[in-house]
Order: structure tokens, then sequence, then C-alpha cells
């Protein structure tokens, strides 16, 4: 993989995705899609993500989003393009 197959993006998925384990669906789906990154809630009831990894992988965790685990109702999912400097591995973050 050459760093143009990489990219990196933020997430800001909004809905009902606090309380419905949305953190530990995307931690693991990140994982299983070997991505780099962390999951967060954030004070305003939204769900923040960044991603990084093969453009596909990238992609298919965006696309998975849109529904997330089964008890969230995800009303939108804003992306952007982000700086992809973080540790290996996907994790939890605190909420900020």
């Amino acid at each position: 993989m050459t760093e143009s197959d990489r990219k990196a993006v933020r997430l800001r998925i909004t809905g009902r995705v606090q309380g419905v384990s949305y953190r530990v669906w995307a931690v693991e789906t990140a994982t299983v899609l070997g991505l780099d990154g962390w999951v967060r809630n954030r004070v305003d009831g939204s769900v923040e993500l960044l991603a990084v990894g093969e453009s596909m992988d990238v992609d298919a965790l965006i696309h998975a989003c849109h529904a997330g685990p089964p008890a969230a109702a995800v009303t939108s999912v804003e992306v952007e393009p982000a700086e992809g400097i973080v540790a290996r591995g996907f994790r939890h973050m605190p909420t900020v």
C-alpha cells in the first residue's frame, strides 16, 4: 500500500448515538477493517471519530457509520479530511 492509498477522515455522527454502544461498535468495526484512530462522545450528544487507513477501508467505515449498531438512530454523518497522525490501533478517547 502506498501513501496515496491511505486516507484520514474525521467524522461527526449525530442522532441517537450515545448510550447505544456506538463507540464499542465503532472500535470493533474499525479494528476488523484494520484502521487506526479513535472514537469519543461529545458533550453535545454527537460522536466524533478519526479513522486512518487504506482508502477503501476508511470508506467502508464511513458507510457503516450511517447505520451504526442496532440501537442507534443516526441522523447525519459529517465527513472532513484530517491529519493522519495517530497511534496504531483503534481506541476510545475521553468525552469532550
